[in-house]
């Protein structure tokens, strides 16, 4: 097929044009115009000769459309997603997150109805209320960032009920992987790790997380566009195991082989009500309409993944790409 993918530039959306390209589909990239004509990760990646690269931006709605022109399906993963800088500047995050996705369905639904994958996240249940966290959890926006991805999700499915656009939603819980932004808490720690540090500057350590390893989670979406039972339908994609993360922390200096201390820096603690306490993340559905299961779940995957990620970061030239001295908001 001929796929679109929007935040193709970025950290999950590069992984996934990779593996799209590998399984024979022709991709079309749509990646933030700059002045550079960088392509982001995929110019980093294996695939730039073998792709139609549109420098863009989804807020602009003839960009969009013409971006779509000709396509089968789109997997839409442009967004704003640090957290942090959604107190910052949230605005921003309405226009990209709420606008962008609008953009999209809209010129989906002028294209024929094609086919929209589009990319949720498991911060619009906020804290778990009961876990685990299945897609009947209730929506709560704890963030202006958590906020902008419940409106996202609320306008793309309105579009399916409304003018029958063929929508899925994929909502991973936390992925990590190698390429992922140094504002999340794994490349935090691994690129501080790596680069020497001894005492490691960390927000708050109780929170638990569900952690998706990239692969599964490129594999989650791709079983979701292949699946009709998910048209008009909200699927978690999470690797059904809990853990904070201190021992998410406390795993990762083992598996490097480093005695290091984790010290609290204010500047990375959240709003106390703002922070999400707990996310723990039901799959079955997803198992159910697709037979999609992670492969990277339960502590044993956890450590396959991290080993995955270290040994990456871990390459002089990618970690050279990383300030792991700064804190990313």
């Amino acid at each position: 097929m001929k796929i679109l993918v929007t935040g193709a530039d970025g950290f999950i959306g590069s992984h996934l044009v990779e593996s799209l390209v590998a399984d024979g589909h022709e991709v079309r990239a749509l990646a933030y115009y700059n002045s550079h004509n960088s392509w982001g990760w995929l110019d980093h990646g294996p695939v730039s000769r073998d792709i139609e690269v549109v420098l863009g931006d989804v807020r602009d709605e003839l960009c969009v459309r013409e971006a779509l022109k000709g396509c089968d399906i789109v997997y839409h993963l442009a967004a704003l997603i640090g957290i942090p800088y959604s107190y910052v500047a949230p605005q921003s995050y309405v226009d990209t997150n709420v606008k962008g996705t609008l953009n999209v369905v809209q010129a989906a639904r002028e294209n024929g109805n094609v086919r929209v994958v589009h990319t949720s996240t498991s911060e619009v249940y906020g804290t778990a209320l009961f876990v685990p966290i299945t897609e009947e959890h209730p929506l709560q926006g704890q963030s202006p960032y958590s906020a902008s991805k419940i409106g996202a999700d609320q306008i793309a499915l309105s579009y399916h009920q409304s003018f029958g656009v063929p929508v899925s939603i994929a909502r991973p819980f936390n992925t990590y992987g190698p390429r992922q932004s140094n504002r999340a808490i794994i490349p935090t720690i691994i690129a501080q790790i790596a680069n020497g540090a001894t005492e490691i500057e960390l927000g708050s350590l109780a929170p638990t997380r569900d952690f998706n390893f990239v692969a599964d989670t490129v594999a989650g979406f791709k079983a979701i566009a292949a699946s009709e039972a998910t048209i008009g339908e909200v699927v978690n994609l999470g690797s059904n195991f809990e853990v904070s993360i201190g021992d998410t922390a406390e795993l990762i200096a083992k598996l490097m082989a480093v005695d290091v201390k984790f010290v609290t820096d204010p500047q990375r603690i959240r709003p106390e009500k703002s922070e999400v306490q707990r996310l723990w993340a039901s799959a079955e559905k997803a198992e159910k309409l697709t037979g999609w299961v992670p492969h990277y779940g339960g502590l044993e995957g956890l450590s396959k993944g991290l080993l995955e990620t270290i040994s990456w970061f871990s390459d002089a030239n990618n970690l050279k790409l990383y300030k792991s001295d700064k804190y990313v908001v």
